[in-house]
């Protein structure tokens, strides 16, 4: 006997928008008979696998305080937009996706006014072991389950008495050990010869705003020392003018790619790179790509993450080996001569040898591929036995 399942889903940025993508692909397959259909929040990806949307995933990517407080009025309306949409459609599941700040806040009035509460599930456990460990036993009183992305994150939330699985991290899919180098080249249309360097901006305004400066500066000075240098940039659509303004005028060839299937493509035919710090650091670890990071925040975030931070560094893969492999160079340290000349002096061999260490780190004890892993997790405990 089949049966519908609705589902609803809350993304707010672009790694979310992927890591749901992939999970919803994942959740069709794991369902079997039953149909299946999708609500919620999401990007172009989550859209291509069939979700509708309330709104554009845009209007809640953004990260800071002062870049908050500007559009905190709009963020607050979708805020009641999504809680009087998951109340009226009456999903079977919720399934909400990084964005704790947002997130949290649904489940929390879900819990609190729902009649009909939906089994509920959180993918990308909150970073309790470098930020706010008291978040831990809200979470678990939130929620029936979470999903975690690395080895040590389930005890943090067992221990308040919550489901927990280490599903491996996604961007493992992605990852291909000897991909045709020479094809993608001929497929970007990229010089066979040409030594590519990486630039990643970052995926939301602010973060072009205050880094994107630097790194064209970073970017200037090395192609001044290497006109044959080519520089590609995979980026998003509505962030394609401000890259394209950051990349005008530089003496060697710039290639901007927009077409998100192809950003791992990217990945696999460039010889360095230099990125904002985020997400993409470690899909570049996992990609084996040499690089480093940079990100400079507003004052007021930096000095309130300062004071309230448990690591001692940024990098994911950096924390996961507990040491600086990637260079980082953050707020005050975020200055283009240093970062040039750390591009210059890159430990290429050891930063491969230690990002299989990461892949390695990443995938242990994961038994099929993270987003199946994720997708069964949720659909084993369907229909909850809770009353």
């Amino acid at each position: 006997m089949t049966s519908n399942l609705k589902i609803a889903l809350i993304a707010g940025e672009a790694s979310g928008d992927a890591l749901g993508a992939e999970l919803m692909a994942s959740l069709k397959q794991e369902a079997g008979e039953r149909s299946v259909s999708f609500i919620g929040v999401g990007g172009v990806l989550m859209a291509e696998e069939g979700l509708t949307s309330f709104f554009p995933m845009s209007d809640l990517s953004v990260m800071g305080i002062t870049e908050i407080l500007p559009r905190l009025p709009k963020i607050l309306c979708r805020l009641k937009q999504t809680i009087h949409k998951i109340e009226q459609e009456k999903p079977d599941i919720l399934v909400t996706i990084d964005s704790p700040d947002f997130c949290f806040r649904v489940a929390t009035a879900l819990k609190k006014r729902a009649i009909h509460r939906p089994e509920m599930f959180h993918y990308v456990a909150p970073t309790v072991w470098a930020w706010r460990p008291e978040r831990a036993a809200k979470v678990a009183a939130l929620y029936d389950g979470i999903i975690c992305l690395y080895p040590f994150e389930p005890p943090f939330f067992e221990r308040e008495g919550m489901k927990a699985v280490f599903a491996g991290h996604p961007v493992l899919e992605k990852y291909v050990a000897h991909p045709d180098v020479e094809k993608i080249r001929q497929e970007l249309d990229i010089p066979q010869n040409a030594p590519v360097l990486g630039v990643l901006f970052g995926s939301r305004i602010s973060e072009l705003n205050r880094t994107g400066p630097v790194l064209r500066e970073v970017v200037a000075r090395l192609a001044a020392e290497n006109k044959a240098l080519y520089i590609l940039s995979p980026t998003f659509p509505h962030l394609e003018k401000m890259v394209t303004n950051f990349l005008q005028g530089l003496p060697c060839e710039t290639r901007i790619v927009t077409d998100h299937t192809r950003k791992w493509d990217c990945f696999r035919v460039m010889d360095r790179a230099l990125a904002t710090s985020g997400t993409v650091g470690l899909e570049l670890a996992v990609a084996d790509v040499p690089h480093v990071v940079a990100y400079k925040a507003s004052p007021l975030t930096a000095a309130i993450i300062k004071r309230k931070i448990l690591v001692r560094h940024f990098h994911l893969a950096n924390i996961l080996l507990d040491h600086p492999v990637v260079p980082e160079f953050i707020q005050e340290h975020c200055k283009a001569e240093k970062i040039a000349q750390a591009m210059k002096t890159l430990a290429i061999e050891n930063q491969k040898t230690a990002f299989a260490e990461v892949r390695k780190m990443l995938g242990q004890g994961a038994d099929g591929s993270p987003s199946k892993i994720a997708a069964h997790f949720i659909l084993s405990g369907y229909p909850p036995t809770r009353i």
